[in-house]
């Protein structure tokens, strides 16, 4: 058993690494290197845990952990990239379900020392609920509440989301009638029961709480509309994180205070700049209900023109400078290597080739720059949006590889579009623009895109890593 003394000294040294991972994961070089801090971390933080003062049961806990950690190296090696949103909001469930569970357990305990028999001794949890002063523990029955009800917040909304970014669930936003009084409502009730629960009411109360932010959770996430989930997964993001604050205040663990901390407010702030990203207001994504359309949208006119490889080819050959927007359906294909071995071979040919990427590309944060950064294209030549958009008037082509709502005009011509307002790639500014698509389908979203019947705009359809490698062959 270790002293307090030691575990202290390691959940300072695992919150250092905490820290330096999350700052590293800023910059692409650094990212890896960032990762390993971060795993270093969590392997302190779990074994000074375990062998820690007052803690036991070692017979079930380590086969759980054993088991869990299978899981999770299964998990990882079968998961594609293409899948890691899902898989994120996932393993968001589970931390909000741990909280639930953890509340549940840490009311149970406390209810069961306050009916013990003073000389009755205790270990684990109920030895730190024995020492506490009846403030203590009306604090530890705050933490409760809180812990249960974003924990449950977060475990349905996980879930929701986790069915519409694997397409199992409608993308478009649906609410049942009443819409946001009904969240309203449940809300103002889980308010009461947690006053009841602090002025001494039984079990039950929290139960009912769990029960009705069960129904928020699932509720809010199901009304937020396909366009806002790159929003929803860093929101999410940020709810696990303050449930696991709020587990770390009940179970009086620094560690996990200051980690769900820095994962609640990394969360917030990259939840922020996803809004910023796309000209939604901050509150009105986490309250639901948008994502849809606001009036009938603009007619569209004149109609998609289609071309082969052969000519997408010809044009890249005759052109000096080249950008390439990668989107979603490049995850779906896995054609970023074949997009990178096509850079390399433009680049050898000594054309300027240039990426753009919109901050909310994909279905998760940063979900192009990582499957940029494994297929090796060069870190110097991936530009953020801000930095790219005033030099696509100033370029020869333009290849946009599953792309819909990053490259739609209607953000900035179509005031009823659903993404009215947002920052987009100005790609139809360039003097020709090739747009690699399945089909004429309207995309995950279901909007309209005007770019697709632009007249300098081309379709290549077909499978997006099928075309990229019939191009490979006919670029001198």
């Amino acid at each position: 058993m270790l002293s307090q003394g030691l575990v202290s000294a390691a959940a300072v040294a695992a919150s250092v690494l905490f820290i330096l991972s999350l700052g590293g994961l800023s910059n692409q070089e650094k990212a890896k290197r960032a990762v390993w801090y971060g795993i270093v971390g969590m392997a302190l933080a779990v074994v000074f845990t375990m062998f820690g003062p007052n803690v036991g049961g070692y017979w079930w806990m380590i086969p759980m952990m054993v088991i869990g950690a299978g899981i999770g190296v299964y998990v990882a090696k079968k998961v594609d990239m293409t899948e890691m949103p899902q898989l994120v909001a996932a393993l968001h469930s589970f931390v909000g379900l741990a909280a639930v569970f953890i509340g549940f357990n840490a009311d149970l305990e406390r209810r069961r020392v306050m009916a013990a028999q003073a000389s009755e001794g205790f270990s684990a949890f109920a030895a730190l609920v024995a020492e506490k002063t009846p403030a203590e523990l009306t604090f530890l029955q705050v933490e409760v509440v809180l812990g249960v009800f974003i924990g449950a917040v977060t475990f349905t909304g996980s879930v929701v989301a986790f069915g519409k970014l694997a397409g199992k669930v409608d993308g478009k936003p649906r609410q049942l009638p009443g819409g946001h009084l009904l969240n309203a409502g449940a809300a103002i009730v889980s308010l009461l029961l947690a006053i009841a629960y602090l002025n001494g009411a039984g079990f039950w109360t929290l139960l009912l709480l769990a029960l009705l932010a069960f129904f928020i959770g699932y509720h809010l996430i199901m009304g937020i509309g396909g366009a806002d989930m790159p929003v929803v997964v860093s929101m999410l993001n940020s709810y696990s994180g303050w449930a696991a604050a709020a587990i770390g205040f009940t179970l009086s663990n620094d560690l996990l205070i200051v980690t769900g901390a820095l994962v609640g407010s990394s969360g917030a702030i990259l939840s922020y700049i996803m809004c910023k990203a796309m000209n939604r207001n901050f509150v009105n994504v986490i309250l639901g209900g948008f994502g849809g359309s606001k009036g009938p949208a603009a007619e569209i006119e004149g109609e998609q023109v289609a071309i082969d490889t052969g000519g997408v080819a010809s044009a890249l050959n005759d052109a000096d400078s080249v950008i390439i927007v990668p989107g979603y359906g490049m995850a779906v294909a896995q054609a970023q290597n074949a997009v990178s071995e096509l850079t390399r071979k433009l680049r050898a040919a000594g054309k300027t080739v240039r990426f753009g990427i919109h901050p909310v590309a994909g279905r998760l944060p940063g979900h192009m720059n990582v499957l940029l950064a494994e297929a090796k294209v060069p870190y110097d030549i991936v530009l953020e949006m801000d930095e790219i958009n005033d030099d696509f008037a100033e370029t020869d082509a333009v290849i946009v590889i599953g792309s819909n709502d990053i490259v739609n005009p209607a953000a900035e011509e179509d005031p009823n579009s659903p993404i009215a307002g947002m920052p987009v790639l100005k790609v139809w500014d360039a003097k020709q623009v090739f747009v690699c698509k399945r089909g004429q389908g309207t995309g995950y979203s279901g909007i309209e895109n005007p770019l697709f019947f632009k007249e300098n705009t081309r379709m290549l359809y077909g499978d997006a890593k099928s075309s990229i490698d019939a191009l490979l062959p006919m670029i001198d």
